[in-house]
C-alpha cells in the first residue's frame, strides 16, 4: 500500500478515535504527579496497533504470532487505560504475548534454560520501561521514531532482517501521532495501548536483528530509556519507595517539573541523545568488541544521568 495513503488511513482512524474517546470519556485526569495539568484524551497510541493491523490485512505472509502477540497487550493496555487492571493480570499477558513471538523466533530451541528466563526479564522489563518513560508531550512519538528510524537504516545499509514495510509502518503511525501528542497543548496521550504496543513491537524488531547478526549491541538502540528507568529504579529502592506506583523521579519529570523546561523540548533531548547513541552504534559495529561498545554509550549515559541528583539537590536548596 502506498505510505500516502497507509498516513491518510491512519488520520482517519485517529481523528475516528477522539469522537470514541469524547464518547465515552476515556480521558488522562491529572494528580499530583502528573506531569500535565490538563485532562486530555487518552489511547491516541491505540493508532500503533491500527497500523499493525493495516500491514498484516495488506501482507499474506505476516507473522500471524507477532499480529496475535501485540493484539493481546494492546487489549489488556486499552482496558488498563480505562478500567485500572491488577499488575499480576497486565505480567501475565505481557508473559503470554512474548511466549508467541519467542516460539515464532525460535528462542526455545536457541538458548538454553536460563537464557530464555533472562530474555523474558530484560523483554518485560524494556516494554514497562517504555510505558513508565511516557509522561510527557513527544517523547514516546520521538523516541520511536529515532529507533525505528535507526532499525530501518540497519535493515537496508548493514543487515537485512525484516521487510520494510514492518518497519515503516510504525514511522508513519508515529508521525500521525506526534501530529497530534508534539503540541504546547497535546489532543491526546498513548496511553498504556500506546507506549506497550509500540515497545512490543520494537523489541520483536531488535530480537529479529540480534538473532540475525548474533550481536547484542542493538539494545543499544534502546539505552536512553533503559539507563533511565534503571536508575530510577535503584534510585526509588534506596528511597523505600513502591516501584509499581506512580512518580515523579525521571530525569525528563525533573528537568519538565522541577525546572519547567518546555514538555516537548525535553522530548527533543531525549530523541536527540538517543539519535546520537544510534549513530555511535551503527558506525562502531564490528570496528570494537561489543563490550567496549556498550562501555562507550553506557558510561556517558550514567554521568548525564548522575546530574538528576545534582538538579535535585539544588532545587530543594
Amino acid at each position: 500500500m502506498n505510505y500516502t495513503i497507509v498516513g491518510i488511513l491512519l488520520m482517519i482512524i485517529m481523528l475516528l478515535y477522539f469522537k470514541v474517546a469524547n464518547r465515552f470519556n476515556i480521558i488522562d485526569k491529572p494528580n499530583e504527579r502528573s506531569s500535565h495539568t490538563e485532562i486530555t484524551l487518552r489511547g491516541g497510541g491505540i493508532i500503533f496497533w491500527f497500523s499493525a493491523f493495516l500491514y498484516f490485512v495488506q501482507n499474506s505472509q505476516t507473522n500471524y504470532f507477532f499480529f496475535a502477540g501485540i493484539t493481546l497487550v494492546s487489549l489488556v493496555s486499552f482496558w488498563d487505560d480505562i478500567q485500572n487492571l491488577s499488575n499480576k493480570i497486565r505480567i501475565a499477558v505481557h508473559f503470554i504475548a512474548i511466549t508467541l513471538i519467542f516460539f515464532n523466533l525460535g528462542l526455545f530451541s536457541l538458548f538454553p534454560l536460563w537464557g530464555i528466563m533472562i530474555t523474558y526479564i530484560l523483554a518485560i522489563g524494556l516494554i514497562n520501561a517504555y510505558n513508565f518513560m511516557d509522561g510527557i508531550n513527544g517523547i514516546t512519538g520521538l523516541y520511536t521514531f529515532v529507533v525505528m528510524g535507526s532499525l530501518l537504516y540497519v535493515n537496508n545499509n548493514i543487515q537485512l532482517f525484516s521487510n520494510n514495510d514492518f518497519i515503516k509502518y510504525p514511522i508513519i503511525a508515529s508521525l500521525v501521532f506526534l501530529f497530534f501528542n508534539y503540541r504546547k497543548k497535546a489532543k491526546c496521550f498513548a496511553g498504556d495501548v500506546g507506549s506497550i504496543a509500540i515497545a512490543f513491537w520494537i523489541i520483536y524488531l531488535v530480537l529479529q536483528l540480534i538473532l540475525r547478526t548474533n550481536s547484542l549491541i542493538w539494545l543499544l538502540f534502546l539505552a536512553v530509556y533503559g539507563v533511565d528507568s534503571i536508575c530510577t529504579i535503584i534510585h526509588r529502592l534506596y528511597l523505600k519507595q513502591n516501584i509499581f506506583e506512580a512518580h515523579r523521579l525521571h530525569l525528563y519529570q525533573v528537568l519538565s517539573n522541577e525546572y519547567k523546561i518546555p514538555h516537548r523540548l525535553v522530548s527533543l533531548y531525549y530523541a536527540i541523545v538517543q539519535m546520537s547513541v544510534s549513530i555511535v552504534v551503527i558506525f562502531l559495529y564490528q570496528k570494537v568488541q561489543d563490550i567496549t561498545l556498550f562501555g562507550i554509550v553506557i558510561i556517558p549515559l550514567l554521568l548525564i544521568y548522575s546530574g538528576k541528583f545534582y538538579l535535585l539537590h539544588n532545587k530543594i536548596r
